[in-house]
């Protein structure tokens, strides 16, 4: 049994508790938060306790930590744990400056210790086998790939302010996605994006509504499409394109019962947001990281992989503020 202290009594950090919690060989062994009262209301479900960072980290009962804390700690507390020989498995992103970030990771190199970065929409089923099904062959070489990605609702601008910005907040995960479907490293970038959604993120300095194409070196093309509001519900949906087919993975409806009449046919809206889209991808990654902890498995998403979305992010705010594209 893998003992886990948990950094972060959140939203997040409530859905990575219920994995942790679930899992036949993990225990929630402590809650580590600055807000005592949501630390006390997670620790008193699971029967874990309370600690501190300092606590956490040198406690030899502690096998793993699972940061789901504040962006701006997470290479702090990533650094502390490789120093404490943990298992790191931590949210994206690992900070939100890319030299930051490269400095964190050649801690983590030096320790030697595992860190899993939680691009949790890898782990989707669909999504999955999306990938599973063109890396077999069955579509040929891949020509496009269209990504689309719409928020139900906009954020407050004050999280707008402190998020990095739309490329390294949200689009970040369309980042990663694009380099795990096409399996290369992208070669140019171009964006372009507006201020449509809310006033006040614009206000704010940042977009709602954006267009990234990227090439690859196959030639490969990827189109992300990105909003802040959608009007149905939450957006999720792959368009892959090969010299033989397409694969297409859809969004995952409320439910599947559909109303078929006179006027036409009525069914439900997709889900409403990511905690209910990716469910199963919070408990798949959790998975993996058990088989991580054990030495079943290496990190599939590395340190590596979250300091190349950031990067890309970076470049494409470049594209958008410069109007060209840049080559990588």
């Amino acid at each position: 049994m893998f003992n886990i202290a948990l950094f972060g009594a959140g939203r997040i950090g409530l859905v990575h508790a219920v994995s942790i919690a679930s899992h036949k060989e993990t225990c929630l062994y402590s809650v580590v938060d600055p807000y005592q009262v949501n630390a006390e209301i997670l620790a008193q479900k699971y029967q874990a306790k309370i600690q501190t960072t300092e606590e956490a980290m040198s406690d030899p009962d502690v096998h793993g930590v699972l940061i789901a804390s504040a962006t701006d700690t997470h290479a702090d507390l990533i650094e502390l744990a490789a120093r404490n020989n943990k298992m790191i498995f931590c949210e994206k992103p690992v900070h939100l400056d890319l030299e930051r970030v490269q400095q964190c990771l050649a801690v983590v190199k030096e320790f030697q210790v595992p860190l899993f970065v939680g691009f949790n929409r890898r782990y989707d089923p669909q999504f999955r086998r999306l990938k599973n099904l063109f890396h077999a062959g069955k579509i040929g070489k891949a020509e496009s790939l269209i990504i689309t990605s719409r928020d139900p609702a906009p954020p407050p601008a004050e999280y707008i302010r402190v998020s990095g910005g739309m490329f390294r907040d949200m689009t970040i995960h369309d980042f990663d996605m694009a380099r795990f479907i096409i399996g290369e490293e992208p070669c140019a970038i171009y964006a372009q994006g507006s201020n449509l959604v809310d006033a006040a993120i614009g206000a704010a300095g940042d977009i709602d509504t954006a267009f990234i194409i990227m090439k690859f070196p196959s030639g490969a093309m990827v189109s992300i499409v990105n909003s802040r509001r959608s009007g149905y519900g939450y957006d999720q949906r792959l368009e892959l394109h090969g010299e033989k087919g397409l694969l297409t993975a859809g969004n995952i409806k409320e439910n599947s019962v559909e109303l078929w009449g006179d006027n036409g046919c009525l069914s439900a809206k997709p889900e409403h947001f990511f905690l209910q889209r990716y469910r199963e991808a919070y408990i798949a990654e959790w998975s993996h990281f058990v088989d991580v902890m054990a030495g079943r498995a290496t990190p599939e998403t590395t340190g590596s992989d979250g300091e190349q979305a950031l990067y890309l992010a970076d470049k494409a705010l470049e594209s958008l503020l410069s109007g060209k594209e840049i080559k990588l």
